[in-house]
């Protein structure tokens, strides 16, 4: 059964110039529940501009976005961040995590968007990802690995359906991103989350089983 399912879906930027130029132009894209796909392609290909409209971060020209079989794009803004707290975790290549708070902070404030708020299992979360003993360090106190590592729990905090991971290990040595892949894919199957995560790199779309080129999807010609 289809989590996610993408329908001709069009997203357009204009240029310095003034010039529209089509970014995505995708026909057909699907995800099964609990399915985890890696997509490979270039930086500036348009991948991020993808996963954002998967996420409803941005809103596509023309085209069909379905979660769970309802039509996000036809929801309007506190409808689609609703639905992205409770349902869609992002894991960003630059992990995002707000400097000023702790790593439990981080999680517990990313719960209170969702359902509810529970510390003891963002705790828990934590624990799984090695960081037990750094629950009140803030960002700048921990390495990279670790600040990934509690980006990978943000993204899972609030159990969602399904995780997109942009480029999740670009920032980390070839030790680290194989344990942030292993990791990520580990706390996803423990809670049945179907994951999509996309990278230029080729060791670590080589993870999954279901892999699928960008620029065989994507008929725009365009960076993005």
């Amino acid at each position: 059964m289809s989590l996610l399912r993408v329908n001709q879906l069009k997203k357009s930027f204009s240029s310095p110039e003034g010039e529209s130029v089509k970014v995505v132009d995708v026909d057909n894209f699907s995800l099964d529940l609990s399915e985890f796909c890696g997509m490979r392609g270039e930086s500036g290909s348009g991948k991020t501009t993808f996963l954002h409209l998967l996420a409803g971060i941005l809103s596509p020209d023309d085209g069909l976005i379905e979660l769970e079989g309802q039509n996000t794009v036809q929801m309007n803004s506190s409808e689609k961040d609703s639905l992205r707290a409770g349902k869609i975790g992002y894991v960003f290549q630059s992990f995002n995590l707000l400097q000023g708070f702790s790593c439990i902070e981080n999680l517990k404030l990313a719960m209170s968007f969702g359902s509810n708020c529970n510390e003891s299992y963002a705790e828990e979360l934590l624990k799984k990802v090695g960081l037990a003993h750094r629950l009140s360090y803030k960002p700048s106190q921990l390495s990279i690995g670790q600040q990934q590592r509690v980006a990978l729990a943000r993204a899972l905090v609030n159990k969602p359906k399904l995780v997109l991971a942009d480029e999740p290990t670009g920032n980390l040595d070839s030790k680290n991103a194989k344990n942030a892949i292993n990791l990520l894919c580990e706390l996803c199957r423990e809670t049945d989350t179907a994951l999509l995560v996309v990278s230029h790199d080729e060791r670590v779309v080589s993870n999954f089983e279901l892999q699928i080129d960008w620029n065989e999807i994507n008929n725009a010609d365009s960076e993005g």
